[in-house]
């Protein structure tokens, strides 16, 4: 089946993109990042990479044995710009979890009935029972940002959101579910460069949407929305992490090592977890719009 998005990648690049973007992109050479204000100039090593993953992915068949056992729940929420890496991130925490605890929840459109809903009433129903592990991939923060720059809602609906949203995510964690909410920060010109390896390869061109053709020109909208969700959903009861994913292989590791930390499960190795990379993890605070930066 073709995608009718292929090609439109490449005409923005052409055609719209910023000129430093554009620059960066052409002048990047292999497993360099692209972001000056990266803190590291060149992608994490791969044999190092690989050799943390395994420990990591160890920890985390143990920590499934643990939920299991005492019935535990946990969610893990993962936002982001498109093509920050979420779906990567998923993945390496998945693969060798049994997928009958461990599952994904990536919702579609809302039907014209899921419309008609409280907003959460939809992702209430695929929240972790006993023993189960839960992964958004995107999640209830579409409404403070895609919708908003899509215009898929309206402000008094937007308002209405952000003020029982701090509500609903405590009464989440006072019931006992073990919230971890990760977002995942890319550069402007590592967006679209990993955009144009997407449209470049046959097996990925699926990934492409008209959502992320249109939002290519959108940046600077994403930008606010993000800005003003951030700080108005990071509390107490369940605050944000932020990870800067222009290294994918680094972020991996730091998406890991974020759920990891907050749990405290039979046989766990604190030499392997440790904490995230806080060169490239920390609060809202850490979070910045690399969409105007030049070398």
């Amino acid at each position: 089946m073709s995608n009718s998005h292929v090609g439109a990648i490449s005409a923005y690049f052409d055609d719209l993109a910023p000129d430093w973007v554009r620059d960066q992109i052409k002048a990047a050479k292999k497993n360099r990042v692209l972001d000056p204000s990266y803190p590291y100039g060149k992608r994490m090593e791969k044999g190092a990479y690989e050799e943390d993953l395994a420990a990591l992915q160890i920890e985390l068949v143990k920590m499934l044995a643990w939920v299991r056992e005492s019935g535990a729940r946990v969610a893990v929420v993962f936002e982001g710009r498109d093509a920050a890496g979420k779906g990567g991130a998923i993945k390496r925490m998945r693969e060798n979890l049994n997928p009958r605890a461990a599952g994904v929840v990536a919702l579609s459109k809302p039907t014209e009935r899921e419309a008609g809903q409280w907003y959460f009433q939809r992702y209430i129903k695929h929240l972790p029972a006993a023993g189960e592990i839960r992964l958004f991939d995107r999640s209830w923060y579409n409404r403070g940002v895609v919708e908003q720059v899509f215009d898929f809602c309206t402000d008094a609906q937007r308002e209405t959101f952000f003020a029982q949203l701090p509500g609903f995510e405590s009464t989440l964690v006072q019931d006992g579910i073990h919230l971890t909410k990760i977002w995942l920060n890319v550069g402007r010109a590592e967006q679209l460069r990993r955009f144009l390896d997407r449209e470049g390869d046959p097996l990925k061109q699926w990934k492409l949407s008209w959502i992320d053709v249109d939002g290519l020109q959108k940046w600077d909208a994403y930008s606010e929305a993000i800005a003003e969700t951030l700080e108005r959903s990071h509390t107490t009861a369940a605050p944000w992490t932020i990870i800067r994913s222009d290294d994918k292989r680094r972020a991996r590791l730091a998406v890991i090592r974020a759920v990891l930390q907050g749990l405290e499960y039979d046989g766990k190795d604190s030499d392997v977890t440790g904490a995230p990379d806080p060169e490239i993890t920390g609060g809202p605070e850490i979070w910045s719009d690399p969409g105007h930066v030049t070398r």
